[in-house]
């Protein structure tokens, strides 16, 4: 934390920064809404009654607040008048109060550095605050972004603010010092001078679990005149619900008018008593169910240790945005409670974390495209969907159409290219089905060179495929499908002319693409899959997926002759895939051929494709 003394005042305001580094940027101190220093400093401010609105306005919008979960609020401040002193530089800053900022965390009091904080360089934008650059990149790899090297204020340079570590500039010492050294020092230096220290805060908040719902865990407590709160006893666990409940929508909990079920008898005293009629909140049960689901019926504890070990952490959590802030907290609490209680031994629930994106749509009349709502009847039902294309199509185009993590775009004209692609492979299996009955099962010696490419084509694509399942790369898994789809299409072999090594190339990337497949398109598999002389179809003949041979998915080596002038002068390596501008770029930088080359006009160079490089000079 860095003390902040308020100009001509004893008062001094706390902020809490991770990036002590970036402290010569600040161009502000912003409060939140409910800071004491409000009330505190504002008593004789002429911008008191406006600074009031704004905190009051705040407040209202707050407790009806309807943003969703993970959605950020429109930023909004006002200025309070008053001014802060950078204990670092000195400098005269402005302190503002913003709905941005939360007195739940940290001290409830920020500085603003627009030039490397987003959420402070959006609130500068929109009220005209200078941003002040003081960290520059170290590396290439980092982003370069514009700034006006002939001003100190940067907010019509800077596109958005720089947020990574980098060399301090424009800070003073500090300068030149890397933001890592710098964080370090620079605390060191307010702890010595009495203005700051190092702190660790945490982001932590009650969670009130009571919800005066039918539907949820009852709350196991009970209230007695004499004794109090008493839990229920273990040996009466657990507690059920009610039978027969009426919902009346006065606002209380429809159990609270089950008689039967609120009066007990206290466990201690065994006076009248009433039971807690409120029941928890959902997420208390979906918290930890999946360590549930791995021993469902045990009546004795919440699960057996052990087994539980087998399936969890979880591998793979997937869900939308508002689980990222919501759910996901909630069952890393629980697991951290069930660890300090001995039920696991792990601290994280959960080993990976994917947060798909939406799937949008145009909202019709405003050419503007938003997630899919009833309320802005930009939906599409997929019943309708799976009714014309098929749910094989569907899916396909719904995995195909972006990366999972991705903003999807509704277009029906992608359904259309999923079905050609299923009725092309469709297509090719029933052309060929009979002609691979008698397909050879062990692999010949020898094969043609359209055979041994198919091969090749075969094993990368397993091979590929199997690593993006891994990083759930499901749209590049597609388009390896379809690359294969076409290798076949193109290899020139055709049923009636097949050989028998030529018909176990084209069997053997038949089911590799049929098996693939099953993933996306599992109806049409289990159909292909029967037509390629498996009984029962994938799953009655329990097929397993296909193996990448590492050799055989090896790029063929290729040697390209380079002329000169049509004199053979060197050979470079290439592999069938290499580029017309690759073998160009290959050729002019071989040795052999700079000898020929050096202080002469290249007046053209010709590139056959897997065949031959021709320079011409003069």
């Amino acid at each position: 934390f860095v003390d902040f003394p308020i100009k001509d005042t004893e008062a001094k305001v706390r902020v809490f920064t991770t990036r002590i580094d970036t402290i010569y940027g600040a161009n502000a101190v912003v409060l939140a809404p409910d800071h004491p220093l409000i009330a505190e400093q504002m008593e004789d401010s002429a911008l008191k009654d406006d600074v009031l609105r704004f905190v009051e306005r705040i407040k209202v919008a707050r407790a009806s607040r309807t943003t969703a979960p993970g959605e950020e609020e429109e930023k909004e401040g006002v200025n309070t008048g008053m001014f802060a002193l950078n204990p670092f530089s000195g400098e005269q800053i402005p302190v503002w109060v913003a709905n941005y900022v939360l007195m739940e965390y940290g001290t409830g009091a920020v500085m603003s550095v627009p030039a490397h904080d987003e959420r402070d360089y959006e609130f500068a934008q929109k009220y005209s605050l200078p941003i002040r650059r003081v960290i520059e990149r170290v590396s290439y790899a980092q982003e370069s972004i514009e700034h006006d090297p002939t001003s100190e204020d940067q907010s019509a340079a800077m596109p958005h603010a720089f947020t990574d570590y980098g060399i301090l500039v424009n800070s003073g010492e500090w300068s030149g010092k890397l933001s890592a050294a710098a964080i370090r020092e620079m605390a060191a230096h307010a702890e010595e001078n009495n203005f700051g220290a190092a702190a660790i805060t945490y982001r932590l908040r009650d969670w009130g679990i009571s919800r005066q719902r039918f539907w949820g865990a009852p709350i196991p407590i009970i209230y007695c005149a004499e004794c109090g709160v008493v839990p229920v006893p273990e040996k009466d666990l657990p507690i059920v619900l009610p039978e027969g409940v009426e919902f009346t929508g006065t606002g209380q909990s429809p159990l609270a008018g089950v008689a039967e079920f609120v009066n007990v008898n206290c466990p201690q005293c065994g006076g009248r008593a009433r039971r807690e009629t409120d029941t928890m909140d959902t997420f208390v049960d979906s918290s930890w169910y999946f360590f549930r689901y791995c021993d469902p019926q045990n009546d004795a504890v919440p699960f057996d240790k052990e087994r539980v070990a087998y399936w969890t952490p979880v591998d793979q959590y997937i869900g939308g945005i508002e689980h990222a802030v919501m759910h996901l907290l909630y069952t890393r609490f629980w697991t951290k409670m069930m660890r300090d209680i001995g039920l696991v031994d792990f601290n994280e629930p959960v080993k990976n974390l994917l947060t798909q994106g939406m799937v949008t749509n145009v909202v019709e009349g405003t050419g503007e495209w938003k997630a899919m709502s009833k309320s802005l009847g930009n939906g599409v039902d997929p019943d309708e969907m799976i009714a014309a294309y098929g749910a094989d199509a569907v899916r396909l185009f719904t995995l195909f159409a972006a990366p999972p993590e991705n903003e999807l775009r509704w277009q029906e004209t992608g359904i259309e290219g999923a079905v050609r692609f299923l009725r092309r492979v469709y297509n090719f299996v029933y052309r060929w089905r009979e002609t691979l009955i008698d397909a050879p099962t062990e692999a010949p010696a020898e094969f043609s060179a359209a055979a041994r490419a198919l091969r090749r084509k075969t094993h990368q694509t397993i091979a590929r495929i199997t690593n993006d399942f891994d990083e759930l790369h499901f749209n590049t898994s597609i388009a390896a499908l379809m690359e294969l789809s076409n290798e076949l299409q193109d290899s020139g072999i055709t049923p009636e002319q097949a050989s028998a090594a030529d018909k176990f190339a084209v069997r053997e990337a038949l089911e590799a693409l049929t098996l693939m497949l099953a993933p996306f398109t599992p109806h049409i598999a289990e159909e292909m899959w029967e037509g390629l002389g498996h009984a029962g179809g994938i799953l009655g003949s329990r097929a397993r997926w296909p193996q990448a041979d590492a050799e055989l998915a090896k790029k063929e080596a290729l040697e390209i002759p380079v002329q000169i002038n049509g004199k053979l002068r060197a050979r470079v390596p290439a592999t069938p895939e290499t580029s017309e501008e690759e073998l160009r770029s290959l050729a002019l930088a071989d040795d052999k051929v700079r000898l020929h080359t050096d202080g002469r006009e290249i007046v053209k160079v010709i590139v056959v494709p897997q065949r031959l490089v021709n320079i011409v000079v003069r």
